[in-house]
């Protein structure tokens, strides 16, 4: 059984120079897989040729794709990403596919009973089917499970209440800088103010380990009211597509495993996040020199 269930969209990104699978849960469980973590991936496809190319590539990596619904109606999702001169993504988010609608079979509740983890994000939250198939879910976790709410603002799909309703659900609560600026207050982000957002946000949350990433700059976790810091490092960027989703993996990763301090962990997390920003794509192979 999986020891990580992550809950939402696999899609096509269409980037300028090709296509690249991608979706927040799917990175989060490509890189939790490439980390040695068992790991399953609930979502949905079309039952279309890009479908059936995203199933060819998952067992190819050795990914789970026993909770991955199949749709006859509804074809399998994409989003088109634009890059800036820096590398940074916008993205055109395509409605009405499969991961719209992400079926929670008895394999998924089975594998859900024996989870360690349930990452799941705001993105797929944005139909109600999949809010009720998320309530099922948090229903048959096991009390020491960890809750990842990965916030992912994108309008339109930029919901501040749900956000604010979800929150007290999760035990582990991540996002941006710009997320927790909006979340905390309604402000712009601004440099430095991430410790105060963060506090802010655990009281929302009801005490979570709040986790606030902030690009170039490095990224904040608060744990037990212990606020820790890590710089981040000069890279060479190629796009940024993805690289908080490896982060966020070995956040999980390193949290399920324990035995390292925040600063360690939140290092680590750090570099593999600068490193696939090196990379195309968010589901870059790894290598011998990528940081584990």
């Amino acid at each position: 059984m999986p020891n990580v269930l992550c809950f939402g969209e696999i899609l096509w990104d269409f980037l300028p120079d090709a296509l690249y699978p991608g979706g927040a849960p799917f990175n989060v469980a490509y890189h939790l897989h490439r980390r040695g973590v068992p790991t399953g991936l609930v979502s949905a496809l079309g039952r279309d040729v890009l479908g059936e190319e995203l199933l060819r590539r998952l067992r190819h990596w050795g990914l789970d794709t026993t909770l991955i619904s199949r749709h006859h109606g509804l074809p399998t999702g994409t989003v088109i990403a634009s890059l800036g001169s820096g590398g940074d993504a916008t993205y055109d988010i395509t409605a009405s596919v499969a991961w719209d609608q992400i079926f929670i079979t008895e394999d998924v509740v089975r594998a859900a009973v024996g989870a360690g983890a349930l990452v799941f994000g705001s993105l797929a939250l944005r139909t109600s089917f999949n809010r009720n198939a998320l309530e099922r879910l948090l229903a048959v976790l096991p009390d020491t499970a960890l809750r990842v709410f990965d916030v992912n603002l994108r309008p339109p799909h930029d919901d501040l209440a749900l956000v604010r309703e979800l929150a007290p659900r999760a035990t582990v609560l991540k996002l941006n800088a710009a997320e927790a600026a909006r979340l905390a207050g309604g402000a712009g982000e601004s440099p430095g103010a991430e410790e105060d957002h963060a506090r802010h946000l655990a009281q929302l949350a009801g005490g979570a380990l709040v986790c606030i990433t902030a690009g170039a700059r490095g990224a904040g976790l608060l744990r037990n009211d212990r606020w820790s810091w890590e710089p981040g490092r000069p890279v060479q960027v190629v796009d940024t597509v993805g690289a908080g989703d490896a982060f966020l993996a070995s956040l999980v990763a390193d949290l399920l495993a324990g035995g390292r301090d925040d600063a360690t962990v939140l290092a680590r997390a750090c570099r593999l996040g600068e490193w696939v920003a090196t990379q195309r794509g968010a589901t870059p192979a790894y290598t011998a020199a990528t940081p584990v």
